[in-house]
């Protein structure tokens, strides 16, 4: 049993591999977009690369509707559509708004699937097991990351339509994504939310036949009795996890990862490297995620959300204050790589590891679809406007000082740990909502 609800969670997290994918992929293309199409970099920004991130926030702030009403997995095959959609539309696109409308289309998939895969695994994992389950979104993530790195330093070199090949090969996995979701059972706990006893005992005995099914719908029943019709994640009962869910994803954003990662060839160039040397780096980033998310992976269940997102916060400091110098003081180009992979490393085993499954497990059954739907709303509108602004600012400040701001968000990330968050590891979710739920 305990193989199948692998299984089944790494085929949600699928999601996450077509997320990182997407998301990055426009790094290797977004230079020769702009000298191909002769944009400014205001309209580079907001529109060329600003289109993707807008449509995730808005697939993030509805998603929690299909996710509720529809369910956790027919929400996740309409995701693997829209990501198929748009990756062969962006790759036949001839002008801007086209390119710009296909991407949104991929940036609602991105949006939803920050909503219904963490969702769909937190329901189906068992509570000792659900750090690491959920973890698996996140690290497929990364993954999907450091493949489009590498797909782009492969695909650089082909021709002036490289870039069509860069955006349009993800057509394939988004493909073969939604095929896989069609064998995975609905979320029992979903189910029960909806009355559908029935169902949820016969998925239930699949997921685990040690399971009292009884009990868990006894449970949820009880849950249920404390929660009034209609009522919202905007009630003052749940004041608590809405602003954990809030100062989780600012602070995720205002690190500037997101930044970093849609310009990281941009920024090594910056700092003194040539082009193929930075799409080289860039697998090097790309490297570094995978890896200290899989250190995360396996220690969250261990050491809990609290604990990696205190090594998260120090080690954000430590690098960002080595970034920012390299740029006031003019270092030499080969230390920006280094410093760069300590940042992500940072990232990856605190942020990047906890921010999905964290949100994933404080809002009580019934509004997890909604509370998942404001955290990821909040961490996407910002990921649209901090990346949307990095080449205006870049030209007009100077990098060192966009990144000494990340820095001081991240000391107030440390602060935040310190005195507000909670420690979730091993804990059921019923039990979560009667802890952090003030009445």
């Amino acid at each position: 049993m305990k193989n199948k609800i692998l299984i089944w969670s790494i085929t949600a997290a699928l999601a996450g591999f077509l997320f990182g994918f997407d998301t990055v992929v426009i790094s290797g293309a977004e230079k020769k977009l702009q000298a191909l199409w002769s944009t400014s970099d205001m309209f580079h920004g907001v529109v060329v690369i600003g289109m993707a991130l807008w449509g995730t926030v808005i697939g993030a702030f509805f998603g929690g509707i299909p996710t509720n009403r529809l369910g956790r997995k027919k929400t996740l095959l309409w995701i693997g559509v829209l990501y198929t959609i748009s990756a062969l539309g962006s790759g036949l696109a001839n002008d801007p708004w086209t390119f710009a409308f296909f991407r949104f289309i991929g940036g609602l998939g991105v949006g939803a699937s920050t909503i219904a895969a963490p969702a769909y695994i937190s329901e189906i994992a068992p509570a000792k097991d659900r750090g690491k389950l959920v973890g698996l979104y996140q690290f497929n993530i990364v993954f999907g990351i450091l493949v489009a790195f590498f797909s782009n330093y492969l695909l650089n070199d082909i021709g002036e339509n490289a870039w069509r090949w860069m955006v349009g090969i993800e057509a394939l996995p988004a493909l073969l994504y939604t095929l896989f979701v069609l064998t995975v059972p609905k979320s029992p706990r979903w189910l029960l939310t909806k009355f559908r006893n029935h169902e949820a005992r016969e998925v239930l005995k699949v997921i685990n036949p040690d399971l009292n099914p009884e009990q868990l719908m006894l449970e949820i029943k009880q849950e249920m009795e404390n929660t009034v019709p209609n009522e919202n994640i905007f009630l003052k009962k749940y004041r608590y996890p809405l602003l954990l869910a809030f100062l989780m994803a600012f602070f995720n954003q205002l690190s500037g990862i997101n930044a970093l990662l849609y310009y990281a060839p941009r920024i090594l160039e910056e700092a003194g490297l040539g082009e193929s040397s930075a799409l080289l780096s860039s697998i090097g980033v790309g490297v570094t995620n995978m890896l200290f998310t899989l250190l995360g992976i396996l220690l969250i269940d261990r050491l809990g959300r609290k604990q990696l997102m205190y090594i998260c916060s120090f080690g954000y400091i430590i690098s960002l204050s080595l970034v920012s110098a390299a740029f006031f003081l003019k270092w030499e180009g080969s230390l920006m790589p280094i410093f760069l992979f300590m940042f992500i490393a940072a990232h990856a085993i605190g942020q990047g590891t906890v921010i999905w499954v964290f949100i994933s497990e404080i809002f009580p059954n019934h509004l997890r679809g909604a509370g998942q739907s404001f955290g990821s709303s909040v961490h996407w509108v910002l990921a649209a406007v901090v990346p949307s602004l990095v080449p205006v600012l870049f030209s007009n400040i100077g990098a060192g000082m966009v990144f000494l701001f990340f820095n001081i968000m991240m000391v107030l990330q440390l602060l935040f740990v310190i005195f507000l968050m909670p420690e979730t590891k091993g804990i059921s979710l019923e039990e979560l909502s009667k802890k952090l739920i003030k009445k």
